[in-house]
């Protein structure tokens, strides 16, 4: 007996070569780096420069990726870009990514779910490639977000950076008696209801305008650690763990209270959380594929590890991965 798995083979991503830091933020609006650094834990944030588009950021991302699982291009039949800030209404900007990497076979779309698109793109192409309509994919999180924020509202263009994080995930019979690898459970939820607590106030349909981010900040985070709570443990109960399981705890990098506050109810040890937060910002649907890169690279997620991915986002989404690496 075999059992087909989505496997990762390699992860890559790419930020900006601009650094905004809070200091600077300080000098373009009323805020401070204490007060930011302590209802955040955010220190900086990269920006985009003028005309480097949310594909051009997704292609460097993704090269990186292709080149940790030793591909190419070509070996790709099916790529899902997450995204909230596309280069164009359509297409889809990995129709551009797909053109750009040189691939012109296989098929392309977006995963529009916000900051928890990137969590939505791994349900989603784990689904297809368990399903068999692909062998290999690219699933990459990008973001210029910088460029639908209102710069005089100080409550939220503190928090968000531009960035993009990408893996290459593999269909792979595993059979009986071999160690346990890939994507074992996801777990996607939504609320319509909360539309107005975060939102950009423009669209093609309703204004015609890109518009801004607008949020509610104190009634995004009374609902986020709940949220974040009823996936993991939803992953954990679909899979017979729990935390004390888990190697590592890769959430949303949105805000470090919300952090901190739904790995104690879920009962994770802090030293298991990877944070990417300080030097990012909040990146959306780039932000785990960012974090999730950082802890590859660096050594501290290794083969057999058991990861936890988590999101919660505009809409409201929210949803998990629980990942055997």
């Amino acid at each position: 007996m075999t059992v087909k798995r989505s496997i990762i083979l390699g992860t890559g991503s790419y930020v900006p070569e601009r650094r905004l830091t809070n200091s600077d933020l300080a000098e373009m609006v009323d805020t401070s780096d204490e007060w930011i650094v302590q209802r955040t834990g955010i220190r900086a944030r990269h920006i985009a420069a003028e005309g480097e588009l949310t594909s051009d950021l997704a292609v460097k991302a993704a090269r990186r990726a292709l080149d940790a699982s030793g591909l190419e291009p070509g070996d790709i039949d099916m790529i899902v870009l997450a995204t909230a800030t596309p280069d164009n209404t359509f297409p889809a900007t990995a129709v551009t990514v797909q053109h750009k990497l040189g691939i012109s076979s296989g098929f392309a779309f977006d995963v529009h779910a916000v900051c928890s698109g990137f969590v939505y793109a791994v349900a989603t192409v784990d689904a297809y490639l368990r399903g068999g309509m692909a062998k290999r994919a690219l699933v990459i999180g990008a973001e210029t977000f910088s460029r639908i924020l209102d710069w005089e509202d100080r409550t939220t263009c503190v928090l968000f950076g531009d960035g993009a994080g990408a893996i290459v995930m593999e269909a792979s019979e595993v059979a009986d008696g071999e160690p346990e690898r890939g994507v074992l459970t996801s777990h996607l939820r939504s609320d319509g209801q909360h539309k107005d607590k975060l939102y950009v106030d423009g669209g093609p349909s309703s204004t015609q305008t890109v518009g801004h981010l607008r949020m509610q900040g104190k009634e995004v985070f009374r609902h986020a650690v709940s949220m974040i709570t009823d996936v993991v443990e939803a992953a954990f109960a679909e899979t017979g763990t729990t935390a004390d399981d888990l190697d590592w705890f890769i959430p949303h990098q949105a805000n470090r209270r919300i952090i901190d506050a739904s790995a104690k109810k879920l009962g994770i040890d802090p030293a298991r959380i990877v944070i990417t937060l300080e030097d990012h910002g909040n990146t959306s649907a780039a932000s785990i594929p960012l974090a999730l890169d950082a802890a590859v690279r660096d050594g501290r997620v290794r083969r057999g590890d058991l990861v936890m991915l988590e999101a919660m986002g505009g809409g409201f989404t929210w949803g998990a991965s629980l990942i055997r690496w």
